[in-house]
């Protein structure tokens, strides 16, 4: 079960979220379902993604929205319990994969991990 987990996390380094992650110390590999949204647009655009990787003062995640940096997004998964604002302090592009990590603007109630 151990090399399982192993594999898992080394996998998940190639991805190009996995590569922003080396960036933040402490950050942990996760699997959060969420649908990401662009704020201070006037037809905000959404998308599904996973927070893929996160530590306690931020999420990192795959996108294909076109944002830029220090933009305010909005992170909610399905039932609400985890539905929070945060701005981009991060993009990564690559192999055509866009990258994101997002500050929380304020500490989300339901956020798992605390060190």
């Amino acid at each position: 079960m151990t090399e399982e987990k192993t594999t898992d996390w080394q996998a998940s380094e190639q991805s190009a979220v996995g590569r922003l992650a080396r960036f933040f110390p402490g950050a942990t590999p996760v699997r959060i379902p969420v649908s990401v949204s662009a704020g201070g647009r006037e037809k905000a655009e959404s998308e599904a993604t996973v927070i893929e990787f996160g530590t306690p003062r931020e999420a990192l995640f795959a996108c294909q929205l076109p944002l830029e940096f220090a933009e305010k997004v909005r992170l909610r998964n399905a039932d609400g319990s985890f539905d929070t604002d945060a701005w981009v302090v991060a993009l990564h592009y690559h192999n055509g994969q866009a990258a994101v990590a997002a500050r929380f603007v304020h500490e989300p109630a339901h956020w798992v991990i605390k060190l």
